[in-house]
């Protein structure tokens, strides 16, 4: 705060100082003390002012009224304490003194200044303060040279660490705040701090402080209209409290401080209400712990110079690129935790919404528990999550993308891959178009690692879900007339690359359609370098020339596919079932001979393909092994053009069993 504050502990914590021997000098040396404390805001350009001084030495009792504070014209702050009273006033040791209690009432006082770009009066109101068992200075430092926001900041709490007190108490705070001074469109709003209270007070700590409750209205002008929100807050309570840590953010001496300073063991709330318009949120209740700061990274002077001065002027690309580096490096000077909020409900024309619970810790981000209203219905899902997620990646990767002149390149869009490590979706059942059908997900899970470059060289995605048939899409006629509505699909795919054999694998991948078919699929591949993994289309291309294939191996369980598409042939032909099933198998020997002669091998498998159609209910498995070395490029270009020449570089084994 500016130099009202400092003012305000001079006239507070000043006044009591003294000594207290004889009846008439010490009326004389309080004054006097006093008297020195206003001085010193004189000097440095201010006005200062009190009224009637006195001091009953039975009682140690002092009274100081009617006390005004401006400490300079240019910090445009006004002060004005109505009475203060300090009771048990004695001097602890050398240069210190204490109180057993100090009451001030009729507090006002009011800021108006300018951060950045930001433009603020305010105004503030405290009725009644109690400050219990007070040991402090009997003088205040001197006040700083500078008028910087920092440097007034770090003197406050400079002068906070060198107090101590058993308790302070405040029933009310009135704040009127205006941001923007038009009568016409005003903007800014009221805030009432109700039940504060400050619990053992020393050297910069706070062992606990709460309030009991906040209200807020603000206004707000928007084009063409202006806006309102208001808001109350509840049981807001603070514990564990260290200024250390802000003291090591604003000393330059301490700017390769790589520690961890923790500024807040735990911050809570309860109930907490927000109305704007016909929009009402509403969240039970938040919980921050082991709030900490790294004095290297979390500078306040170069968060607060790094603002724009004109913000009619929006930033250029260049501009926009370093302010998110530099946030990027500020935020990661912050440390947190766990962040828990609790049920929170929004309230909008169109329906209520609610989420459960959302949590951030150790890097893992989740939501839980939501019920969203949509057009088609409600949207619900039991679990949202991000793996190891980094918002100073996340800054610094959208950073990466600002670059004057030209679009994001490829690699740059890959870097999203870095700035987490997975993805997890559960329980998600949501409207199918305009149906009563729901789409739902048991579990979608997708996880990554072992980057090279920007791109993961090892991935793993499940997906476990269901989906209504729809009869407007001519691909699933099919499913409709063989009874099926409704699809279920089970997958599993892992896939990794190992550096020390250069091999890649899928291991293995696994689709399982529910009623219809469940599949498997192993596949290795060699040679695979790592230059392959490559953003360059060039590159890529290049490097995969060198891989090869090593083996494959396919797994297919009929779980009733083969008798749907028996029972769709014998409608198509009007035949009966048996009829359709002894046809295609048929087709399929037909093709016999003309596979054997481009490769015997082959022979084995076009008969465990007609035996798994002949058999309802079996499972079909083929293996490909290379006969020499098979250029993978290569293979896949021979494939669409000439299959059974490709199919002859394998050794082939096929078999079918229940």
């Amino acid at each position: 705060m500016k130099r009202v504050l400092i003012g305000l502990i001079a006239v507070i914590v000043l006044a009591a100082g003294g000594w207290f021997g004889f009846n008439l000098y010490v009326q004389h040396r309080v004054t006097a003390e006093i008297e020195a404390s206003f001085e010193q805001v004189r000097a440095s350009g201010g006005k200062a002012s009190h009224g009637k001084i006195g001091f009953d030495l039975p009682s140690r009792t002092l009274t100081i009224e009617d006390i005004a504070v401006d400490p300079s014209q240019q910090s445009q702050m006004q002060a004005r304490i109505a009475n203060v009273k300090a009771t048990g006033v004695r001097q602890a040791d050398e240069g210190q003194f204490s109180a057993d209690t100090i009451e001030v009432s009729g507090i006002e006082f009011a800021i108006d200044s300018a951060v950045g770009p930001s433009q603020m009066k305010a105004s503030y109101k405290i009725a009644q303060a109690t400050i219990r068992d007070y040991t402090g200075a009997i003088r205040a430092r001197a006040l700083p040279a500078s008028n910087a926001i920092t440097d007034l900041y770090r003197f406050g709490i400079e002068q906070f660490s060198s107090l101590s007190a058993s308790s302070i108490e405040v029933p009310t705070i009135a704040v009127t705040v205006v941001t923007k001074a038009d009568p016409v469109k005003p903007e800014g709003g009221e805030l009432l701090y109700s039940g504060l209270a400050m619990k053992n007070l020393r050297h910069g700590k706070i062992e606990a402080s709460k309030a009991d409750r906040l209200t807020f209205t603000f206004k707000t002008a928007q084009p063409g209209k202006s806006g309102q929100f208001a808001g109350e807050l509840s049981n807001l309570t603070m514990s564990g409290f260290d200024a250390g840590g802000m003291l090591a953010t604003l000393d330059p001496e301490k700017a390769k401080d790589d520690s961890i300073r923790q500024i807040y063991r735990q911050v809570s709330t309860g109930p907490y209400t927000v109305t704007s318009g016909d929009v009402r949120l509403q969240i039970d209740g938040l919980s921050i712990d082991d709030i900490g700061v790294q004095p290297s990274k979390f500078r306040m002077t170069e968060m607060l110079a790094m603002l724009p001065q004109d913000p009619s002027a929006p930033p250029t690309p260049a501009q926009a690129r370093d302010m998110m580096e530099k946030l990027a490096g500020f935020y990661e000077g912050l440390s947190v935790g766990k962040i828990e909020i609790g049920k929170m409900s929004i309230g909008t024309p169109q329906g209520t919404g609610s989420i459960n619970l959302v949590r951030y810790k150790d890097g893992d981000f989740a939501i839980e528990g939501v019920d969203l209203p949509s057009p088609q219905g409600q949207l619900k899902m039991e679990r949202f999550a991000l793996k190891s997620f980094s918002v100073t990646s996340l800054m610094r990767w959208a950073a990466s993308l600002v670059t004057p002149g030209r679009a994001p390149a490829p690699d740059q869009m890959l870097g999203l891959f870095g700035v987490l490590a997975g993805a997890e979706i559960k329980g998600v059942a949501a409207p199918y178009k305009n149906t009563r059908k729901l789409v739902t997900i048991d579990t979608l899970s997708l996880d990554w690692g072992q980057l090279v470059g920007s791109i993961p060289s090892k991935a793993h995605v499940v997906a476990k879900f269901a989906t209504p048939t729809d009869a407007s899409d001519p691909k699933q006629l099919p499913l409709i007339a063989a009874g099926i509505d409704r699809l279920a699909i089970d997958l599993d795919l892992g896939a990794a690359w190992t550096e020390a054999s250069s091999s890649f694998a899928l291991m293995p991948a696994t689709l399982d359609i529910g009623g219809i078919a469940k599949a498997q699929l192993r596949v290795a591949l060699g040679n695979v370098p790592r230059e392959v993994f490559s953003a360059d289309p060039a590159q890529l291309m290049g490097q995969a020339a060198r891989i090869e294939a090593v083996a494959l191996e396919l797994s297919l369980r009929d779980n009733g596919g083969v008798d749907s598409v028996v029972a769709q042939n014998a409608r198509g032909r009007n035949v009966s079932r048996d009829a359709a099933r002894q046809t295609l198998v048929d087709s399929v020997r037909a093709q016999r001979a003309q596979i054997v002669a481009a490769n015997p091998e082959a022979g084995a498998a076009v008969d465990a393909i007609a035996s798994f159609v002949e058999t309802p209910g079996q499972t079909l498995v083929i293996k490909l092994m290379p006969r020499a070395k098979v250029p993978l490029m290569q293979l896949m270009q021979l494939i669409p053009i000439d299959p059974q020449s490709a199919l002859a570089q394998f050794r082939i084994e096929a078999s079918t069993g229940l």
